[in-house]
C-alpha cells in the first residue's frame, strides 16, 4: 500500500465560533434600582463638610478685590439649617429655632413622630421670623406634662435626681 504524504493543513479565514455577535439592544438592560432609596433617602454625614454658599455681589462687572474691598464677602461659612442636626435636640426641656420656610414642614412632622412615643410631649408654638418676606419661621418647643389633678396639660417642672443614701 501506498503512504499518502500528509498535506498541511489550510486555516480558514472565519473564526472558529460559530456564535453571532451580540446585537446591542435597545433601552436599558439590567435590573431596576432599588425602591429603597426613594423611600429611605441616605443620610447626610456629620463628618461631611458643606459646599460653601457663594454670595452675589451686587456689580458683576468689579473686579474680586473691589468687592472684598466693599466689605462684601464673596464665600460665607455659615451653616444652613440641618434638619437632622434639629432632630437631635429633640428631648429637652426647651428649644427655640429658627427655621428656612423649606424645612417647616419636616420639622414639625418629626416633632410630630417624636411625640407619638408618648414619652416627650410639647407645646408647640411658630412665628414668623423677623424677615417681612417669610422666609423663616421661630419654632418653639416647651415640654409639657398632663396633671390629672388640674385635667390640663401644665409646663414641665424637672424633679430632682434620687440622692444616694448609701454614702
Amino acid at each position: 500500500m501506498a503512504t499518502r504524504k500528509a498535506s498541511p493543513r489550510k486555516t480558514s479565514a472565519r473564526p472558529r465560533s460559530r456564535r453571532a455577535a451580540p446585537k446591542a439592544r435597545a433601552g436599558f438592560v439590567g435590573r431596576d434600582p432599588s425602591p429603597v432609596l426613594d423611600r429611605y433617602p441616605p443620610r447626610k454625614s456629620e463628618f461631611s463638610v458643606p459646599p460653601p454658599v457663594v454670595v452675589a455681589s451686587e456689580s458683576t462687572r468689579s473686579p474680586p478685590a473691589a468687592s472684598s474691598a466693599s466689605g462684601t464677602p464673596l464665600i460665607t461659612l455659615d451653616r444652613g439649617f440641618d434638619v437632622d442636626q434639629f432632630s437631635s435636640l429633640l428631648g429637652e426641656t426647651s428649644i427655640r429655632v429658627t427655621v428656612p420656610r423649606a424645612d417647616l414642614p419636616e420639622v414639625l412632622r418629626r416633632v410630630l413622630e417624636f411625640m407619638g412615643f408618648g414619652v416627650y410631649v410639647y407645646a408647640i408654638a411658630v412665628r414668623p421670623g423677623p424677615s417681612d418676606l417669610l422666609k423663616e419661621f421661630v419654632v418653639e418647643l416647651r415640654r409639657i406634662d398632663f396633671s390629672a389633678e388640674k385635667g390640663e396639660w401644665t409646663p414641665f417642672v424637672e424633679k430632682d435626681p434620687p440622692t444616694d443614701r448609701s454614702a
